[in-house]
């Protein structure tokens, strides 16, 4: 019994003595630099590329950003005024309008490809004051409508639909002897 535990003891003293064993250890491989070509093979121990902090890309976008989304707010809110019924319904009484058709010619729309309106279009609150540039077969010019509402339930009143053209002469296009265009006609025999 003896001779057994003398060779125990000797088991665990051989092997805290042992050595301890070696471990494989594998030199990093730097990231390609951009003139190197792709890398063929990945290992997980490879060396990582160095980061740009985010906070200065971060601030060097940010303006950018700003003005994309300001040029397109600004371009939606032009849109919209473009395509509203009362653009539609100055555009169409203009081409109606005898005064307008002798001094743009035929063919009135809008003088750009892309119009910009300009000035406020509030119906909510009764307040319309537009203008945008206009063209025809003879000649251009701009376009002003302004329209108010008195009351909360009230009609509009036109109170300035004119035409300045190229050499800077304003023409009146809404005149005491004719009739408000803007008004429909079932309107007027209402009141």
């Amino acid at each position: 019994m003896l001779s057994r535990i003398a060779q125990r003891g000797q088991s665990l003293r051989c092997w805290c003595q042992a050595p301890a064993r070696t471990v494989n250890r594998r030199t990093l491989i730097a990231a390609p630099t951009p003139n190197q070509g792709p890398l063929l093979i990945r290992r997980a121990d490879r060396a990582l590329p160095d980061i740009v902090p985010p906070s200065r890309i971060w601030l060097q976008t940010l303006p950018i950003f700003f003005v994309v989304i300001t040029a397109s707010a600004l371009a939606l809110f032009n849109y919209q005024k473009s395509s509203s019924s009362i653009v539609n319904a100055t555009l169409y009484a203009l081409r109606t309008s005898e005064e307008g058709r002798k001094l743009l010619g035929d063919e009135i729309y809008f003088r750009d490809k892309f119009p910009w309106i300009w000035g406020e279009m509030n119906q909510l609150h009764g307040r319309i004051d537009i203008s945008f540039a206009v063209k025809g077969t003879k000649g251009k010019g701009m376009m002003r409508f302004k329209s108010i509402r008195k009351t909360r339930m009230g009609l509009f009143e036109t109170q300035e639909w004119s035409l300045e053209t190229e050499d800077g002469s304003v023409i009146h296009l809404l005149d005491e002897n004719r009739t408000d265009p803007f008004k429909s006609p079932a309107l007027q025999a209402e009141s």
